[in-house]
């Protein structure tokens, strides 16, 4: 494939279909059904997903946990106000960061938030305008981040979040993301346990999502695109559980983009998942791609000319995702983060 124009993963998406607020009760979403094989689309309410899984079938979720990532502070010389976001953590101390503005947060700029209770040194400029952040404090970074930090919401989520736990799923364990794997805010406790007694395999893996996956693709040619690094882990018993349910003849059904390229980076040529203790991957997934591992996917509407919409479209095909969007678009299902979800099987 020499070409793959971006233009072509486009659609008409009104604004008051973005959602801004999460439902009051996860699993009560909209869930549209997708058969990648006929096209044909099916329309329910998320809980009813356990039906569509089989005993013998495994469940893979991201169990990474979104940090508030999101500090507002002041130049130490100048008291302007800056904004820095957390990408990754390089050491202890230092961190890839996202800075607005970036014109005033030049190597040797200091920062302050809190009153002094964090302070912090623009070391060096990064890949893509990010910059190296080295912080100082005193006690744990982790205690007084969860006093001064926000929860780093995408820009198209204009409404304060009351609760930055509806910014978690409920199985989130590890910190270390700058967004949520949003397909798996729909799952509550009682649902998984239901999923899980009707001999459904549940399978954790760890992908730290950082905002590389929601960068624009600026590239009209979409090949030309820069997939930016995001570390994952996958255990032994992960890829154990992964592996048995493939021999056996069951589906391996990811819950979100993240588990999908988590899994797939983990896979070897025959399809096997190899256990890691971390790694870094730059997967990019669009059509044409052939799967190793992933045989359905839980996932929720994704941006136009997004790589998410590209990976969707490599599972089921471009014009029977953009038919069914256009389908929810008339449907009034909402969209993104908070939105509704698509189960393609």
């Amino acid at each position: 494939m020499k070409e793959l124009l971006k233009k072509d993963f486009w659609y008409d998406l009104p604004e008051e279909l973005i959602a801004q607020d999460p439902l009051l009760k996860r699993d009560e979403s909209k869930l549209m059904v997708l058969d990648k094989s006929t096209g044909d689309i099916t329309h329910r309410v998320f809980k009813d997903i356990r039906e569509y899984l089989n005993s013998g079938d495994c469940l893979v979720l991201n169990n990474t946990k979104v940090i508030p990532a999101r500090l507002l502070g002041v130049k130490e010389d100048t008291g302007a106000g800056v904004e820095i976001l957390l990408l990754k953590r390089k050491s202890d101390d230092t961190w890839e960061c996202i800075v607005r503005p970036g014109k005033k947060l030049r190597p040797g700029a200091r920062v302050v938030f809190g009153e002094g209770l964090l302070k912090a040194e623009i070391l060096e400029i990064a890949e893509e305008g990010n910059r190296l952040i080295r912080f100082e404090y005193e006690g744990i970074f982790e205690e007084i981040l969860d006093r001064l930090g926000e929860m780093p919401l995408p820009p198209y989520i204009t409404h304060k979040l009351k609760d930055r736990d509806r910014y978690n799923t409920i199985y989130a364990k590890f910190d270390g993301s700058a967004a949520a794997p949003t397909a798996g805010l729909h799952f509550t406790s009682e649902l998984l346990k239901e999923i899980s007694e009707a001999g459904v395999n549940i399978a954790y893996v760890t992908l730290h999502v950082g905002l590389g996956t929601f960068r624009p693709v600026k590239e009209d040619n979409v090949l030309n695109h820069h997939m930016h690094k995001e570390y994952y882990v996958v255990t032994p018993d992960a890829a154990q559980t992964i592996n048995e349910t493939k021999a056996a003849g069951g589906r391996v059904i990811a819950v979100g983009t993240t588990s999908c390229r988590t899994i797939e980076s983990a896979a070897d040529e025959n399809g096997m998942v190899c256990p890691t203790d971390g790694r870094e991957t730059d997967i990019f997934i669009y059509p044409g791609y052939r799967f190793k591992v992933l045989d359905c996917l839980i996932t929720n509407f994704h941006l136009p000319e997004s790589t998410l919409i590209m990976l969707v479209s490599a599972l089921a095909g471009r014009e029977k995702v953009l038919n069914a969007y256009n389908e929810a678009i008339a449907r009034k299902y909402r969209f993104f983060s908070f939105g509704d979800a698509m189960f393609i099987k």
